[in-house]
């Protein structure tokens, strides 16, 4: 599946009823660390749970144009795709795993793993993207 570069969150959410429409609650950690904007348009996809479940993930992405994503003036459908991150950015992640060197692991978008020297599992930290490589990136806790 092509995740295209607008994507500013992903998280599952339930899908409710209400008054004869249905409504997806948006996380308030989502509109408090500012993935999301509450008086900006968004688009929101539905992707099926893997296992049939309830669970639906909902991407939501800033802005309001239609067509398939493209990147660097191309179609989405190329095989090669640039990092999702740029160094000097600064972005909450959330630590995963830790690695073999003890180093704090994140996963961005697409799976892309961030090495954040210094974070523990289940912390979410802001931080500083020092050097990008083509499948990895390292940052510092800002």
């Amino acid at each position: 599946m092509e995740i295209s570069d607008s994507l500013q969150t992903l998280y599952s959410a339930k899908i409710e009823e209400q008054d004869g429409s249905y409504h997806i609650e948006v996380p308030k950690r989502e509109i408090v660390d500012g993935a999301v904007e509450p008086t900006e348009p968004v688009k929101v996809a539905l992707l099926s749970h893997p296992n049939g479940g309830e669970s639906r993930d909902v991407r939501v992405e800033r802005g309001s144009s239609t067509g398939t994503p493209k990147r660097n003036g191309q179609s989405g459908t190329s095989s090669h795709q640039d990092p999702p991150v740029t160094e000097g950015e600064i972005r909450k992640v959330e630590i995963e795993n830790i690695g073999d060197q003890g180093d704090g692991i994140a996963k961005v978008e697409r799976g892309f793993v961030v090495i954040v020297p210094g974070g523990r599992v289940g912390e979410e930290p802001r931080v500083r993207i020092d050097e990008v490589k083509e499948n990895v990136a390292f940052a510092e806790i800002a």
